[in-house]
């Protein structure tokens, strides 16, 4: 018996705040399901060129909203992403106002939270940049 990874579900309070955040990210919309009946939208998220579904954010926004669902309905690790340049992605993050709780200072690894809370994780693609500033010497903000 095999297994597939197939995506990883998120709750969001406000559905399109949260698009834009991953599509600042790179990601783009795949797919979309609207629910009259259970009165939710789903909205699937890749990035480019990962339009199989094996690299899918979903993004699940319930109209009534949350309040009835557990409190720790929210708790999971990280989402994690390969990026080409994490000093530029990290600037256009934080252009737009994105907090970078920990900041790419190794020229490796950077987090941020979504609107929702939600930990993603940086990764430069291949090896380290070299370290530069202001990255070297920015502190963690919050916690990531």
């Amino acid at each position: 018996m095999g297994i597939e990874y197939l995506h990883t579900m998120v709750r969001v309070k406000d559905l399109e705040k949260s698009k834009a955040f991953y599509e600042l990210l790179g990601l783009q919309e795949r797919r979309r399901i609207e629910s009259e009946k259970g009165r939710f939208t789903l909205v699937y998220l890749c990035p480019p060129g990962q339009d199989d579904g094996r690299a899918d954010v979903e993004l699940t926004y319930n109209w009534d909203g949350d309040d009835g669902l557990p409190s720790d309905s929210r708790h999971f690790g990280h989402l994690a992403y390969r990026v080409d340049d994490i000093y530029a992605m990290c600037q256009k993050l934080m252009d737009a106002g994105v907090v970078i709780n920990r900041p790419p200072r190794d020229g490796h690894m950077a987090f941020v939270r979504s609107p929702d809370n939600i930990s993603v994780e940086l990764l430069q693609k291949g090896d380290s940049l070299p370290e530069q500033e202001p990255w070297a010497s920015m502190e963690n903000t919050g916690h990531w």
